[in-house]
Protein backbone atom coordinates (compact mmCIF):
# COMPACT_ATOMS: atom_id res chain seq x y z
CA UNK A 1 0.00 0.00 0.00
CA UNK A 2 1.30 3.46 -0.93
CA UNK A 3 2.43 5.87 1.74
CA UNK A 4 3.86 9.38 1.84
CA UNK A 5 6.46 10.13 4.52
CA UNK A 6 8.39 13.38 5.01
CA UNK A 7 10.66 14.09 7.96
CA UNK A 8 12.13 17.50 8.66
CA UNK A 9 13.55 19.54 11.54
CA UNK A 10 11.90 22.73 12.73
CA UNK A 11 13.44 25.39 14.98
CA UNK A 12 10.24 25.59 17.01
CA UNK A 13 8.79 23.91 20.07
CA UNK A 14 6.22 21.11 19.88
CA UNK A 15 3.69 23.60 21.30
CA UNK A 16 4.25 25.97 18.39
CA UNK A 17 3.83 23.07 15.94
CA UNK A 18 0.67 21.92 17.68
CA UNK A 19 -0.72 25.44 17.22
CA UNK A 20 0.24 25.32 13.54
CA UNK A 21 -1.63 22.04 13.06
CA UNK A 22 -4.63 22.42 15.35
CA UNK A 23 -5.71 26.07 15.43
CA UNK A 24 -7.38 28.21 12.81
CA UNK A 25 -4.63 30.83 13.12
CA UNK A 26 -1.93 28.24 12.52
CA UNK A 27 -3.64 26.36 9.69
CA UNK A 28 -4.62 29.51 7.78
CA UNK A 29 -1.05 30.80 8.03
CA UNK A 30 0.46 28.02 5.91
CA UNK A 31 -2.24 25.81 4.35
CA UNK A 32 -5.46 27.55 3.30
CA UNK A 33 -7.31 30.71 4.24
CA UNK A 34 -10.47 28.61 3.91
CA UNK A 35 -10.21 26.63 7.16
CA UNK A 36 -13.30 25.92 9.23
CA UNK A 37 -14.29 23.46 11.94
CA UNK A 38 -17.48 21.39 12.08
CA UNK A 39 -17.32 19.61 15.44
CA UNK A 40 -14.21 17.42 15.32
CA UNK A 41 -13.99 17.74 11.54
CA UNK A 42 -11.53 20.15 10.00
CA UNK A 43 -12.71 21.57 6.67
CA UNK A 44 -10.01 22.87 4.35
CA UNK A 45 -10.98 24.66 1.15
CA UNK A 46 -8.65 23.96 -1.77
CA UNK A 47 -8.87 25.00 -5.42
CA UNK A 48 -10.71 22.82 -7.92
CA UNK A 49 -12.64 20.92 -5.25
CA UNK A 50 -16.43 21.10 -5.17
CA UNK A 51 -16.32 20.93 -1.37
CA UNK A 52 -13.60 21.28 1.25
CA UNK A 53 -11.39 18.47 2.48
CA UNK A 54 -13.08 16.94 5.52
CA UNK A 55 -10.51 15.68 8.00
CA UNK A 56 -11.66 14.23 11.30
CA UNK A 57 -9.31 15.06 14.15
CA UNK A 58 -8.47 11.80 15.87
CA UNK A 59 -5.68 13.15 18.04
CA UNK A 60 -4.01 16.47 18.79
CA UNK A 61 -1.36 16.66 21.50
CA UNK A 62 2.34 17.41 21.94
CA UNK A 63 3.33 14.03 20.51
CA UNK A 64 0.99 13.59 17.52
CA UNK A 65 -1.68 15.22 15.44
CA UNK A 66 -3.78 12.76 13.44
CA UNK A 67 -6.54 13.37 10.92
CA UNK A 68 -8.67 10.83 9.01
CA UNK A 69 -10.14 11.87 5.67
CA UNK A 70 -13.92 11.33 5.91
CA UNK A 71 -15.16 13.37 2.94
CA UNK A 72 -15.46 12.70 -0.78
CA UNK A 73 -12.92 15.37 -1.78
CA UNK A 74 -10.35 15.05 -3.12
CA UNK A 75 -10.90 11.82 -4.98
CA UNK A 76 -8.83 9.01 -3.49
CA UNK A 77 -8.37 10.56 -0.05
CA UNK A 78 -11.39 8.90 1.58
CA UNK A 79 -10.25 6.73 4.49
CA UNK A 80 -6.63 7.90 4.35
CA UNK A 81 -4.89 9.12 7.49
CA UNK A 82 -2.51 12.06 7.90
CA UNK A 83 -0.27 11.99 10.97
CA UNK A 84 2.26 14.48 12.27
CA UNK A 85 4.59 12.96 14.88
CA UNK A 86 6.77 15.22 17.05
CA UNK A 87 10.19 13.99 18.19
CA UNK A 88 12.80 15.54 20.46
CA UNK A 89 15.63 17.24 18.62
CA UNK A 90 19.24 17.15 19.85
CA UNK A 91 19.38 20.97 19.76
CA UNK A 92 16.93 21.20 22.65
CA UNK A 93 13.30 21.93 23.48
CA UNK A 94 12.94 24.81 21.02
CA UNK A 95 13.64 22.43 18.13
CA UNK A 96 11.49 19.54 16.94
CA UNK A 97 11.83 16.77 14.40
CA UNK A 98 8.51 16.39 12.60
CA UNK A 99 7.42 13.27 10.70
CA UNK A 100 4.48 13.70 8.33
CA UNK A 101 2.84 10.52 7.05
CA UNK A 102 -0.14 10.21 4.72
CA UNK A 103 -1.16 6.57 4.56
CA UNK A 104 -4.02 4.21 3.82
CA UNK A 105 -4.25 4.84 0.09
CA UNK A 106 -6.35 2.34 -1.84
CA UNK A 107 -4.71 0.58 -4.78
CA UNK A 108 -6.80 2.60 -7.22
CA UNK A 109 -5.83 5.92 -5.64
CA UNK A 110 -2.09 5.18 -5.48
CA UNK A 111 -1.57 6.88 -8.84
CA UNK A 112 -2.23 10.24 -7.12
CA UNK A 113 0.41 9.70 -4.43
CA UNK A 114 3.39 11.36 -6.22
CA UNK A 115 1.44 14.57 -6.86
CA UNK A 116 0.08 14.62 -3.31
CA UNK A 117 3.60 14.03 -1.94
CA UNK A 118 4.82 17.05 -3.88
CA UNK A 119 2.00 19.18 -2.50
CA UNK A 120 2.73 18.02 1.08
CA UNK A 121 6.39 18.98 0.53
CA UNK A 122 5.29 22.50 -0.52
CA UNK A 123 3.05 22.73 2.52
CA UNK A 124 5.79 21.46 4.84
CA UNK A 125 8.07 24.31 3.75
CA UNK A 126 5.33 26.84 4.51
CA UNK A 127 4.50 25.20 7.85
CA UNK A 128 8.17 25.23 8.87
CA UNK A 129 8.59 28.85 7.83
CA UNK A 130 5.51 29.96 9.80
CA UNK A 131 6.54 27.98 12.90
CA UNK A 132 10.04 29.48 12.82
CA UNK A 133 9.38 33.05 11.69
CA UNK A 134 5.65 33.75 11.99
CA UNK A 135 5.50 34.61 8.27
CA UNK A 136 1.99 34.01 6.94
CA UNK A 137 1.96 32.48 3.45
CA UNK A 138 -0.91 30.04 2.90
CA UNK A 139 -0.62 27.90 -0.22
CA UNK A 140 -4.35 28.17 -0.97
CA UNK A 141 -6.42 31.36 -0.88
CA UNK A 142 -9.83 30.21 -2.12
CA UNK A 143 -12.88 32.43 -2.46
CA UNK A 144 -16.42 31.80 -1.37
CA UNK A 145 -15.97 30.72 2.24
CA UNK A 146 -17.10 30.19 4.95
CA UNK A 147 -18.89 27.05 3.91
CA UNK A 148 -22.60 26.76 4.75
CA UNK A 149 -23.42 25.20 8.11
CA UNK A 150 -19.86 25.39 9.40
CA UNK A 151 -18.61 27.35 12.38
CA UNK A 152 -15.77 29.74 11.60
CA UNK A 153 -13.76 28.98 14.74
CA UNK A 154 -11.17 26.19 14.37
CA UNK A 155 -9.44 26.55 17.75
Amino acid sequence: MAEIALQFDVAASPGRLLAALDTREGLTAWWSTGVERDGTDLLVAVPDAAQPLRLRRERADLERVAWRSVGPEPAGWAGTTVTWDFFDHPDGPRHTSLLLRHLGWSAGAAVAVPAVAGRWAELAVRLKDWAQSGRVQPLFVPGGHPHPGVHAEAD
